[in-house]
This record gives C-alpha cells, structure tokens and sequence, in this order.
C-alpha cells in the first residue's frame, strides 16, 4: 500500500437537524480523520432547499390518513445540488 496523501472519504449528509450531528463529529473519532484529511463530512439543511415562507418539507399522505410524508422535491434539490 503506497503511503503517499489519497483521496478523503466524502459524506453529505441532508438532514433536518443539522445541529445535532455538529457534536459527535467534532469529538470523536471522526473529528481525527477529519483533522487527518482522511474524510470529509458535509451536513446539508433538507429546508434550506424546500420552497414557501416556512421551508416545508412534508406533506400529507395522498389519500389521507395519518402522519406525514416527506416531500421529494427538497430532496430532490438538494441532491441535484450537492452533485454539482
């Protein structure tokens, strides 16, 4: 295995809370192979690409019923922009 500088792991990660995973990848192992250059972690905000005065990302059932379901243009979006 050469020992030269390779590739860092990249992980984007889309989620609602970005916050909550800020503390675990700042303290622990992760934090070292970040500190390493050995990955690269990136937290995506699901509403920061959802539209409308609220950012909305879910919807109702099609069909009624309960819970939510989330809606996948957000997703959608942000995919398409974390490609680019």
């Amino acid at each position: 295995m050469s020992k030269g500088k390779s590739t860092p792991v990249l992980f984007s990660i889309i989620t609602l809370f970005p916050k909550m995973f800020k503390g675990p990848f700042a303290d622990s192992i992760l934090k070292r192979a970040q500190e390493d250059e050995l990955v690269t972690i990136d937290l995506y905000n699901l509403r920061d690409f959802a539209e409308g005065k609220h950012n909305i990302t879910d919807d109702e059932p099609y069909g009624g019923g309960v819970g939510m379901v989330m809606k996948p243009e957000p997703m959608f979006k942000a995919v398409e922009t974390i490609k680019k």
